[in-house]
């Protein structure tokens, strides 16, 4: 009985644990749910009070961005995402579609002067993927050539995509148009990229064509300069007043410092600079020019024009495998060629070309050597010298002349040579003259040579000049084999060199009114710019107008010497 008893109540000890531990549990689950519960309350508090400032901030930053916006727009708000297209075209002018003109006027962009536009890269990819985060972020300034893209479009001209895009243009390129109002500016500090912009004759005045062709600047931009075949890159480095500032009528003052010395090499030419006296050394492969400039300043044009001294150019091939030839020009002809130069030297091996006040063309200024390898790779050493005259041979030729002319009452023609000999020798010249010299029998030619040198002497069938025969092959090939002009005429080498000189239309010449070397082109569309002798480009650039001194008036260009004569009575 006791034992039924003890096991009754020991079950039931038991059972009374475990409904505790159980109640115990069930509290605990309760509470760790309720725990939980109140945990994932507050995070979807957090998140939607983060979403609630994010909008916040959203809403403040585009307030402020609208504000920015009419603050830099001086009222007119206007921006625009459109997809970026690519067309030719020079300056930094962009095409937009229509309903840019209609937004644009109904906010009166257009009483409020030029328009001017911050053109910037949007993203499209997230930060992991950008390659190039400084490419993406970049932003530059425009003007605008008119309201003919389509819609969603916008053409960009190539300054414009070289500066947003330098890498690469992206498949489907999207930017963003702005408006915004630009200060005039008054100081621009540029940097050429590559060296040899500063040898272009007036190339401030290269410069200043080329910004007409733009509305604004901005620092970091590179532009382009186009200086006949030349391409040059500056880097806009300084601006004032602003970091971005209106090129288009303001005067703006231009400081163009030294080109990048750790720039990469580019395969246009480069003036190496030479010293008068002294030696300088190089390499030049086949069918490469290698160029030196050198100057002539007034004191030494002074002792050339007085006939005392002469300029010698030479070139000394130190290897006998290759060959040279020997160019010249005066600038504004940076780079002689052989289609285009002044003076040339064709002869093998070491030549050397002398110039005196004889030649014309011939004066103070700075010139240009152009070393062209014709044969093979060559060594060279190349020297400009300003040289005395030899008085001694000027006395020998007098002493020999007027010899000469004392014994002309006693002297006789020889038959073979037909040079006067005094008759007291004549006989035994004669035999000797025979037995040893030979006159060249060729038409016009005449000279007197030794019968060894006989088969050495030959005449070029086209031209009929005297030769070396080792020179006859190199003088066809210079010559005598056509040329192709760029306009398309073909010509020899000499008629060439004229050609491109004073008829080709594509050469260079300096327009008489902004100073820049452009091509001369056709003849001028007006009659009247063709009387007084205008190129194409003369006449299209002389119609700008410019204040005149005496009165003020507004004036083309090209007919301000007739203004000054016709109501200023000024010769």
């Amino acid at each position: 009985m006791d034992f039924e008893l003890r096991r009754a109540r020991e079950k039931l000890e038991k059972e009374q644990r475990d409904r505790i531990q159980k109640a115990k549990l069930k509290l605990e689950r309760e509470k760790k749910a309720k725990q939980e519960a109140i945990r994932q309350r507050e995070a979807i508090e957090a998140v939607q009070r983060a979403r609630r400032l994010d909008a916040a901030q959203a809403q403040a930053k585009a307030t402020q961005q609208i504000e920015e916006e009419l603050l830099a727009g001086r009222g007119v708000a206007f921006s625009r995402v459109l997809e970026a297209v690519p067309y030719e075209g020079a300056g930094d002018k962009i095409k937009l579609p229509p309903s840019c003109f209609t937004e644009l006027s109904d906010q009166g962009a257009f009483d409020k002067g030029p328009l001017h536009f911050r053109v910037s890269v949007v993203h499209q990819s997230s930060p992991s993927d950008l390659k190039d985060a400084e490419q993406n972020n970049r932003t530059t300034h425009a003007g605008v050539l008119e309201f003919t893209a389509d819609d969603g479009v916008v053409g960009l001209p190539s300054h414009i995509c070289s500066n947003l895009f330098p890498a690469e243009f992206p498949m489907v390129p999207m930017v963003e148009v702005c408006y915004v109002w630009l200060p005039k500016g008054t100081y621009a500090k540029l940097q050429p990229v590559e060296a040899g912009f500063s040898d272009i004759p007036n190339h401030k005045a290269v410069l200043e064509t080329s910004l007409r062709q733009h509305a604004t600047l901005s620092e970091g931009d590179v532009l382009t300069v186009n200086h006949g075949v030349l391409t040059y890159h500056l880097r806009v480095l300084e601006l004032n007043p602003s970091s971005s500032v209106s090129v288009l009528e303001t005067d703006i003052e231009v400081d163009v410092i030294g080109a990048d010395p750790t720039a990469e090499s580019t395969s246009q030419p480069v003036l190496h600079p030479l010293v008068l006296g002294k030696l300088d050394s190089g390499v030049v492969a086949e069918g490469s020019y290698v160029y030196y400039k050198f100057q002539i300043d007034d004191h030494n044009w002074g002792r050339l024009s007085l006939g005392d001294a002469e300029i010698e150019v030479k070139i000394e091939s130190e290897n006998q495998d290759g060959d040279t030839d020997l160019y010249i020009s005066r600038h504004p002809l940076l780079f002689p060629t052989q289609h285009q130069h002044s003076w040339s030297s064709h002869d093998i091996g070491s030549k050397a070309l002398v110039l005196s006040s004889r030649d014309l063309g011939l004066g103070p200024g700075t010139y240009s050597i152009g070393i062209y390898g014709f044969k093979g790779t060559t060594k060279y050493k190349v020297s400009v010298n300003i040289q005395e005259k030899s008085k001694s041979r000027i006395g020998l030729e007098a002493f020999s002349v007027s010899s000469t002319l004392s014994a002309d009452a006693d002297t006789v023609e020889c038959e073979n040579c037909k040079h006067y000999i005094p008759s007291r020798s004549i006989a035994l010249h004669e035999a000797y003259c025979r037995r040893h010299n030979i006159i060249c029998q060729h038409t016009g030619c005449g000279v007197v040579l030794r019968r060894d040198e006989v088969k050495n002497h030959v005449h070029c069938e086209e031209c009929g000049l005297a030769f070396q025969k080792e020179e006859i092959e190199k003088h066809k090939k210079v010559f005598h084999v056509p040329l192709t002009c760029p306009c398309g005429i073909v010509l020899e080498k000499e008629k060439m060199v004229q050609h491109q000189s004073l008829e080709c239309p594509l050469r260079l010449v300096t327009c008489r009114f902004c100073g820049d070397m452009v091509q001369a082109g056709s003849s001028a569309a007006d009659v009247r710019d063709r009387l007084r002798g205008l190129t194409q480009h003369e006449s299209v650039c002389g119609s700008r107008t410019a204040p005149c001194d005496s009165c003020g008036r507004s004036v083309m260009l090209k007919d301000m010497d007739i203004h000054q004569v016709a109501v200023h009575q000024k010769n």
